[in-house]
């Protein structure tokens, strides 16, 4: 049983495989990912008070600031990349009140992006990207 765990917590997808997985599941992956990505940017920054990164990290974890950072990264990903991002950005799914429809597609499909890189093992193309990404939301 232990083993089982540890074997799924370890599965690396096939492209194949990832490319099978409903757009808005490699975004559920992706979300936790990307946050995972801000926190420790922020954090390592030297932010220590939790109200102060909540607040901090806003920019980077809201629609709008997804959206901002899938939109520039497009004329970098390879076509590949844009299929995944454009397959998020169509995908139905329920957008907040809060959020702009446009910049929750977008933010969807940036978030797909990431969770595709994640299962498929591509951590040195998903850390460019998301370098490329805090870069310009920092400025």
């Amino acid at each position: 049983m232990e083993e089982s765990v540890k074997q799924r917590l370890q599965k690396k997808y096939t492209i194949a495989e990832a490319r099978a997985l409903n757009p808005l599941t490699l975004a559920y992956i992706g979300d936790g990912v990307y946050s995972e990505y801000i926190r420790r940017f922020l954090v390592s920054g030297g932010i220590s008070n939790v109200n102060h990164l909540t607040k901090e990290s806003i920019k980077y974890v809201r629609a709008d600031g997804q959206s901002k950072m899938a939109l520039a990264l497009m004329d970098s990903l390879t076509d590949e990349e844009q299929t995944i991002v454009r397959r998020g950005r169509n995908t139905r799914s329920h957008v907040p009140k809060h959020a702009r429809t446009i910049d929750y597609r977008y933010a969807t499909g940036l978030e797909a992006l990431v969770g595709y890189l994640e299962l498929t093992g591509q951590k040195e193309r998903l850390e460019e990207l998301m370098v490329r990404g805090i870069n310009l939301l920092s400025e």
